[in-house]
């Protein structure tokens, strides 16, 4: 779970990969889905360097979502507790990608998480959003993917602020599901706001002038 050693957490950032729609087998040690994650959690690493922050690695226990077993959301929240129990209560920002966002989006209602950062995140259109009030959102999808649909992530981001969340849906011009077409710009912008959510940096403008234009509503 935790990767690297911090001696006195002071926030953390929890790693969500991909995975499946279905599938009960467990992934393997080592799977494309994590090592893409990882070049992530590099960049992360930088951005937060000096700030006390513990970065863990979600370990599901099967590949898929499962339907309504929603497996990804149980490991999540599971995660989050082996977490506090790490670095106490630490404010800490989930990054997933695809079913990961998914299942970090779904956590998103623990006491501890301040905000998500999905990377082409599967947004499916009966989520729920309530969980994300006060919480900051962040998605980034590239336009040409075709394995989870851009449009979805601008539509949840839209009702996650109805929701009472600050929320942003990005377009990663030319890029796909993968990530690996600007995959540069993929890394600053998740690192750069991941650091922002923490309050360790200034927002990316992407992002703070989506949450400028869009202020939550009264509570």
């Amino acid at each position: 779970m935790p990767r690297g050693p911090v001696d006195k957490p002071l926030a953390a950032v929890l790693m969500l990969h991909g995975g499946r729609e279905h599938g009960i087998d467990a992934p393997p040690p080592w799977n494309l889905p994590g090592a893409r994650l990882r070049l992530f959690e590099g960049a992360i690493r930088r951005s937060t360097a000096g700030g006390g922050v513990l970065i863990g690695r979600v370990r599901y226990r099967h590949r898929g979502w499962n339907g309504e077993r929603e497996d990804a959301a149980r490991d999540a929240s599971r995660a989050l507790r082996e977490l506090e129990e790490l670095a106490g209560d630490v404010p800490t920002v989930l990054v997933g990608h695809s079913m990961g966002a998914r299942a970090a989006l779904r956590a998103a209602g623990d006491p501890l998480v301040r905000g998500v950062v999905g990377l082409a995140p599967w947004c499916p259109a009966e989520d729920p959003v309530e969980q994300l009030r006060g919480r900051r959102v962040a998605l980034l999808h590239g336009d040409r993917d075709r394995t989870t649909d851009p449009r979805s992530s601008l539509e949840f981001a839209a009702r996650a602020r109805a929701a009472g969340a600050e929320a942003a849906g990005v377009p990663m011009v030319g890029s796909d599901h993968a990530m690996l077409r600007g995959a540069a710009a993929w890394h600053e912008l998740t690192a750069r706001t991941v650091a922002g959510f923490l309050g360790l940096a200034e927002l990316p403008p992407v992002i703070a002038d989506q949450f400028a234009a869009f202020p939550e509503p009264p509570r």
